[in-house]
């Protein structure tokens, strides 16, 4: 029984440790979420940012009619450039990005999770050739 607990703990720990691809060393913001924003790896394995924090409003649902919810929008163009997801603590799950218009079904790790304005979220976002990440403060908590 002692054997099987521990090696569920290893097993867990490991999960926890390195279910990111995006904290493969390369990262610019692997130990410290450096704020950058909407970021994404371009062909030749660098970090571009695509939007910066600044220019972004994340909003955290505590209550709302799905449950708990994170949504990022670029604060200029909310209609044409949004994220949403329901994993609002260190996992993973689903959401959903928009890109002028266009909806795509996204595979979605939280890495660090607020609860709070001004703190941090920072996820890594995956999708049929895409790797991006967002790294933003919470502005507004509901």
């Amino acid at each position: 029984m002692k054997t099987t607990i521990k090696t569920l703990c290893l097993l867990f720990l490991t999960l926890v440790l390195f279910n990111c691809d995006n904290d493969d060393g390369d990262a610019d913001n692997q130990d410290d979420c450096n704020f950058a924003g909407f970021t994404f790896l371009d062909i030749s394995d660098s970090t571009q940012t695509l939007i910066p924090e600044s220019d972004l409003t994340t909003d955290f649902y505590y209550t709302s009619s799905n449950g708990p919810e994170v949504e990022i929008f670029k604060t200029i163009d909310p209609a044409n450039f949004w994220f949403v997801t329901q994993v609002v603590t260190p996992g993973t799950g689903g959401g959903q990005l928009s890109v002028n218009g266009t909806i795509y079904n996204v595979n979605v790790t939280c890495q660090r999770a607020g609860n709070a304005v001004n703190e941090e979220f920072r996820y890594d976002i995956t999708a049929s050739g895409l790797e991006a990440e967002y790294c933003v403060l919470i502005d507004l908590y509901h």
